[in-house]
Formats: structure tokens, sequence, C-alpha cells
């Protein structure tokens, strides 16, 4: 049976021992290295590239019915605005409204330096890295989901995070192209005790996009718990060797401070980009953003607006993201869901930045950066019902990323 191959893992401690064997493999560099790592990893890398094309044709087909060229479909939104700084840089001064002040610095940077092998498209370039970023990211979700759950959940786990529909970001020029595999790469070195590595990825990924900045927490929380175990195992506490895992949260701090830093410098003030946000897209930090969610989609059903055709779908879509973290979070904190304390530490970060944000609902790219609130249904629902959750999510992968490449009704 399919739940035999899962292992009981004691809550706490899946990410603190060594990688398994059946990983550690994978590193090889004997002959059929690669073979082997594509044999475990099959799964991933098969359901990724079939979504992938899957989204490539939606957007061919929606630009063809739009009249829109199909890098203006993968750069909508966001994406313009990374085109619009990997081509011009910030501004050289403080800007009261919307401007490129208002995004990290990181995946711009890569699509400078790569749009000169690609014609000069910072579009092409944008999609590139986050294609790639995706397939790092669906690989290290196996690998994340088995060492919490075991295989047969680690599999589920990269298909459904592939098919859900904020993976359409893997094919926009989005920059969770490359946090969310950064993220991932630091939770797995931060259970392995890998303080270094987990600290320099946090770093990069503080200096990709805000939600990054949930790392430190959770590099901080891991440090102390080992410090702390230490300290137990009677070991000094100004010990070098004990004092290590604080590499970890100062090496996250690296990004967003060298960005603060360059702002000041830049601008006049390390604050410029927290002020874009403020003013050009009126985002702010409010406990009851949820609230004014509801009570904005209320309004726009009310039987007085006959006289608007459509909703602003923005709404319910992020109602219904509202109802799945909260069932993702429930699953996550029971026994047989747990995941390492400084996972879930992370994803209470996000969460919390998800139901906060007076701009930016719920929506499925957020859910999908905390990523683990997405794979834990995979967790419980196996066989024929996970089959059918496949199935219900592609078709809201295909319906959802065609409004979202129009540009005009629903966020990514």
């Amino acid at each position: 049976m399919e739940a035999s191959t899962e292992a009981a893992v004691e809550p706490g401690l899946e990410l603190t021992g060594p990688p398994s064997s059946s990983s550690q493999g994978t590193t090889s560099r004997e002959p059929g290295s690669w073979r082997r790592f594509y044999e475990r990893y099959r799964p991933a890398i098969l359901a990724y590239v079939a979504t992938r094309v899957l989204l490539i044709v939606v957007a061919i087909v929606d630009g063809w019915l739009h009249t829109r060229s199909f890098t203006h479909e993968i750069g909508n939104w966001d994406g313009y605005w990374y085109q619009m700084l990997a081509n011009h840089g910030y501004p050289g001064h403080v800007v009261h409204g919307q401007s490129t002040l208002g995004f990290f610095p990181l995946y711009p940077m890569l699509m400078a330096g790569l749009k000169q092998v690609l014609f000069g498209s910072a579009a092409t370039a944008g999609l590139v890295i986050s294609t790639i970023g995706g397939l790092i990211a669906a690989i290290l979700i196996q690998q994340i989901a088995t060492d919490w759950w075991g295989d047969a959940a680690g599999r589920r786990a990269t298909v459904l995070f592939c098919v859900f529909p904020g993976s359409v970001v893997f094919t926009m020029v989005y920059s969770e192209g490359i946090l969310i595999p950064l993220a991932i790469g630091s939770l797995l070195a931060l259970g392995r005790r890998r303080w270094l590595l987990a600290g320099v990825l946090a770093g990069f990924a503080t200096a990709t996009n805000a939600t990054g900045l949930a790392l430190i927490i959770a590099l901080g929380i891991g440090a102390l718990r080992q410090i702390k175990r230490s300290s137990d195992a009677g070991e000094p506490i100004l010990d070098r060797h004990t004092l290590r895992p604080l590499l970890a949260p100062i090496l996250s701090l690296t990004g967003i401070v060298a960005f603060g830093i360059y702002l000041w410098r830049h601008t006049g003030s390390a604050t410029a980009s927290l002020t874009a946000q403020r003013v050009g897209w009126h985002e702010k930090t409010d406990l009851f953003a949820v609230v004014h969610l509801v009570t904005r989609l209320a309004k726009e059903v009310s039987f007085k607006h006959f006289d608007q055709p459509t909703i602003n779908l923005n709404y319910p879509v992020g109602l219904v993201g509202v109802v799945v973290l909260v069932i993702g979070l429930v699953l996550l904190c029971r026994r047989r869901g747990w995941i390492s304390f400084e996972a879930l530490a992370y994803t209470l970060g996000v969460s919390y930045l998800m139901v906060t944000s007076e701009y930016v609902p719920p929506n499925p790219r957020l859910l999908i950066t905390a990523f683990p609130v997405v794979i834990v249904f995979a967790r419980y629902i196996k066989g024929r019902r996970f089959k059918w959750l496949v199935a219900v999510m592609t078709l809201l992968l295909i319906e959802l990323s065609a409004l979202t490449f129009v540009g005009v009704t629903v966020r990514p």
C-alpha cells in the first residue's frame, strides 16, 4: 500500500539529521549519477515541464485572442516594473508614487546580466530565470516533503506544487522564481545544520523580495535552538563551535541591509522602497486587512452595483486564499502534518504578511511562497482523491493563468 512507504517522523526532528542515503546518492560524482538524479526526481521534473508547456500554450493562445505579444503576456503586472528596473535601474531620488523603487534588486540584476546574451530582451531574460528557478524549486519541494513525510508524499507534493495556480509565476517575469528555491534551499540547509549555506541563501532571498524577510526569523529560531541543545549537552556557550549557528541569521540580513545602504547612498533614504510601496501602491500592514477584503467584495456584489458588469476578481480569489491558508495551517499543526519548527516559523511569517497586506490579499502567488500550506494537502490526500485534486488544480491553473496573462483581471 502507498501509505506503507511514508516514514513516521518525530515532530521537530525532521531536518536535524544528515541527508538520507538516497539523497546522498543523488550528489554522487560516479558515472551515471545524473541518471540516478533524474530517476529520483522524475516526478518533479516531468510535472514541472508538463505544466510549463501547458502555460506557454495558454499564454500564446491568450495573446493571439487579445492581439498581444507573448512577451507582453508573460511580462504583465509586476513584470513591467522588473523590466524597467533591469533596463534603466533605480531613480536617483525618493519617488512618492509608483516606481521601480518598490522592487528589490537581485532578480532585475540577474535579468540585466542575462539579457545581454538574449537579444537585449529583459522579458525573455526574466522568463528564463523564473523558469529555471521554478524547476529547482520543484525538485527541492520533492526533497523537503520527502524529509518530512516520506517518499510517496514527496512525489505527491511536487506534483501539487507544479499544478497549483500560483506556479504561474514561474512562467512570468516575477521574482518568486528565485525567491522560492532560495527559501526552500535555506530551510533544507538549516535542517542539515549547514549554517553558512543556510545564511548565504537567505541573504540572497532578502535581496529578492520582502517576503524573504520571514527567513530571518526562521534562521534565528533555528540558531537559538541549536545553541540551547549544545548548552544542554554541556558545551561552553562562548565556544566558537557553539556559536557557529548564529552565522545563519546574521548572513540572512546581508541582502536587506545591502539594499538599504544602496538606497541611502543612491536616493538619500534607506526607506525609499517602503515609501514607493506605501504611497504608490497604498500598501500597508493592517490587522483588519481580511475584514476590509470582505467588505470590498460585499460592496461589489451589492444589488446597488448592477451598472458594473464585472467585479474585481482579486477579491474573491483573495478570500478563497484566506480559506486555503487557514486549512493549510491547521493541517500543518496536526501531528501527522508536522514539519520542522523553523519551517513552520517561516510559514507563519509569510502568512502574517499575507493576511495583513492591505493591497495584496492571500492570492495564489503568496500562497505558493508559503509553500508548506500548499503541499501539506499532499500529505493527507491520496489515491483517487489526489488525482481529482490535481485535475481541479490544473483547470484552475489554466483559467486563472489566462486571466492573469490578460493583465486587467487577476493579479498573479
